[in-house]
């Protein structure tokens, strides 16, 4: 038996019957019938653990994503199946929702960047970025704003959706496709 394997196997399976907060390292090692003690020589603590896992199924959720948007279609069209698919498969996924839980947000987003979680995630960005230079070329996109900018403004309509206890749950997801919308006709415009 690979001990790390299952680790994460029952880390995973807890994560997602009891959340991030109600799962503890002590069940989890309980669940894959091994000493607690020897949860410490594969993983530093159970945030380590979850942000691997987290990491794992995100990575998966974004492939998943690409593999589903017809790239072809009008800007606004990829832009919003993207958004509307990644937003429905964070909500609807129970290890990537923790991402909304604001008591854990501030931990899972510490440790994304200290583990430069980006970092798996370039294939998805480098992709998308093709897509917009392909777009900047063909003239459906401003030539003036640099690729890597608009990429920071898809960025921002996404991250807006970690704060919806402050705007108010009540204007989701309309906000977020209203502002898809008025950022798109803006990069759309030619100046």
């Amino acid at each position: 038996m690979d001990k790390s394997s299952e680790i994460r196997r029952c880390g995973k399976a807890l994560f997602i019957e009891k959340g991030y907060k109600n799962t503890n390292i002590a069940d989890i090692m309980k669940l894959a019938n091994l000493g607690t003690g020897t949860f410490y020589n594969y993983y530093s603590s159970k945030d380590a653990l979850f942000m691997e896992i987290y990491l794992e199924e995100n990575l998966k959720l974004k492939k998943e994503i690409i593999r589903a948007t017809d790239m072809e279609a009008e800007p606004l069209n990829v832009i919003k199946q993207m958004l509307m698919l990644n937003l429905q498969g964070m909500s609807d996924h129970p290890i990537l929702k923790e991402w909304y839980n604001r008591e854990v947000f501030a931990k899972i987003e510490q440790n994304f960047r200290k583990r430069n979680g980006m970092e798996g995630m370039d294939f998805l960005y480098d992709t998308f970025l093709d897509v917009v230079r392909k777009w900047q070329t063909e003239g459906k996109m401003r030539k003036d704003i640099d690729a890597d900018m608009i990429m920071a403004l898809f960025t921002a309509i996404i991250t807006v959706e970690t704060h919806k206890e402050e705007i108010g749950f009540h204007y989701f997801p309309q906000l977020v496709e209203h502002l898809l919308e008025f950022v798109m006709k803006g990069l759309s415009g030619s100046k």
